[in-house]
């Protein structure tokens, strides 16, 4: 049996595909005899027009992406959440893309993503992460974003000119480091991150900023970056615990690095927050499924995703939205701070 076609509908209307195209779609007006001619063939064939061959008239997919660097990082899951209830409330089929961090995947999903003609592209981590990003991995994005409107999450390609929603980490980190020392703490470090990634360096310059506000210092020594992990934030803590002098506080990259450091403070006999607390970053579902429920800063995560695809919808439809949007994160405190009670000489 012959698949009925646009064209078919169109021969036997005696009109043109794009005459067909406007009933179809319902996006122009069309004589209200030649519109029951149209309908009649199309009820005869029992025709329905497939997503490609809508895709080809319009131009449009209904297509959009998401580029993000791992899935196993409640982060991320969180800003997809909230992007796709959006993208689904707005007609798109969303595409998730996981680069399990490795630039070359970024780029091969990239060309892939052009092939299939999506509508547009969310971008997460990754090389817009990088705190000095090869020109190379930036032009490509550049380029792709000439094909295809990009929207980057919580990263940057400097001197791009392209769009972005993010939340502000400094502050976010500031905030974390003020919270501490309401508490009394003056002996606070910070581990976890990848030192040449924008999220963690602009964590640690904010902390830094903010100890010296009064006087004080982010020891070397307290310092520790690696990865985001749950392990990661194990191993860099028990590096910390492993000193003769310790912190009273210790701030995390994020949550899983915080999960890790509470898992580390319990193997060196200590209690939480009676001996140490610890700050994570994120405010993700997990914060909230550890022993102590973790203090951490909210970075409003389906709010991003969200707002992302708004703005991805507003470039896919010829709008002139604004360049960056910038949200403000907020202190979540739960268990795993308290105020000093003594430091490890035993003082008061």
């Amino acid at each position: 049996m012959k698949t009925i076609t646009i064209y078919d509908i169109a021969k036997e209307a005696n009109v043109s595909v794009s005459t067909v195209s406007r009933v179809l779609n319902d996006t122009a007006p069309v004589k209200a005899s030649t519109r029951e001619t149209i309908l009649k063939a199309i009820e005869k064939h029992q025709f329905q027009p497939n997503a490609l061959a809508r895709s080809l008239l319009k131009k449009e997919t209904g297509t959009i992406a998401m580029i993000l660097p791992d899935i196993t990082n409640p982060f991320f899951p969180e800003v997809f959440w909230g992007a796709e209830n959006v993208a689904r409330s707005k007609g798109y089929t969303f595409f998730l893309c996981n680069t399990a961090g490795d630039y070359g995947r970024e780029s091969e999903y990239l060309t892939i993503l052009r092939e299939k003609r999506v509508d547009g592209i969310i971008f997460l981590g990754g090389r817009i992460n990088l705190s000095n990003c090869p020109p190379e991995l930036s032009q490509e994005v550049i380029e792709m974003a000439r094909r295809v409107p990009i929207v980057l999450v919580n990263g940057n390609l400097p001197k791009s000119g392209l769009h972005r929603v993010y939340t502000d980490e400094a502050e976010g980190a500031a905030i974390a480091t003020q919270h501490l020392i309401d508490l009394g703490h003056r002996d606070i470090g910070f581990i976890g991150g990848l030192d040449y990634t924008s999220t963690t360096l602009v964590k640690v310059k904010a902390v830094k900023k903010k100890l010296k506000e009064y006087g004080l210092d982010l020891r070397k020594e307290w310092l520790h970056s690696g990865e985001f992990s749950v392990q990661g934030g194990r191993d860099l803590m028990s590096k910390i615990l492993d000193q003769e002098r310790r912190p009273t506080a210790v701030l995390c990259v994020n949550d899983f690095t915080a999960i890790g450091a509470i898992k580390a403070a319990f193997e060196h006999g200590l209690r939480i927050p009676e001996d140490i607390s610890i700050v994570g970053f994120d405010d993700s579902p997990l914060s909230t499924a550890v022993i102590p429920e973790l203090t951490t800063i909210s970075q409003n995560t389906n709010q991003l995703g969200e707002l992302a695809v708004e703005m991805l919808d507003q470039l896919i439809n010829g709008k002139n939205p604004k360049k960056q949007i910038v949200l403000k994160p907020h202190l979540v405190v739960r268990k795993s701070t308290d105020v000093l009670k003594k430091n490890y000489d035993g003082e008061y």
